[in-house]
């Protein structure tokens, strides 16, 4: 079974930055694209980034383009989020997941696997 762990989260005030990391074990394949996605206490999860198997085309949610940044490295199978001027609407739980084909997308479906999250909270 492929796992998936986030890490990285933490306390931070408006205004700064955190970067999370996802690390895949198990039988994992690089030629996937990957995803965030994050749930705020009593609000559905929402999709926040995704790129593609090669890098090349990336998504990102309107309420974090220009702030957030996803990278990955298939050498080491994992996947980054750098996170900037971060704002208390930011807070939730962020979730790592692997999708069902290499190209990036939104659609929560198309993701198969998923970590457990990592807790992000952003005081005003």
């Amino acid at each position: 079974q492929v796992q998936l762990v986030e890490s990285g989260g933490g306390l931070v005030q408006a205004g700064g930055s955190l970067r999370l990391s996802c690390a895949a074990s198990g039988r994992f394949f690089s030629s996937y694209a990957m995803g965030w996605f994050r749930q705020a206490p009593g609000k559905a999860r929402e999709f926040v980034a995704s790129i593609s198997w090669h890098a090349r085309r990336t998504s990102y949610a309107d309420s974090v383009r220009g702030r957030f940044t996803i990278s990955r490295d298939n050498g080491k199978n994992t996947v980054d989020l750098q996170m900037n001027s971060l704002k208390p609407e930011d807070t939730g739980v962020y979730y790592c997941a692997r999708r069902r084909m290499i190209d990036a997308g939104p659609d929560e479906l198309t993701y198969e696997y998923w970590g457990q999250g990592t807790q992000v909270t952003v005081s005003s």
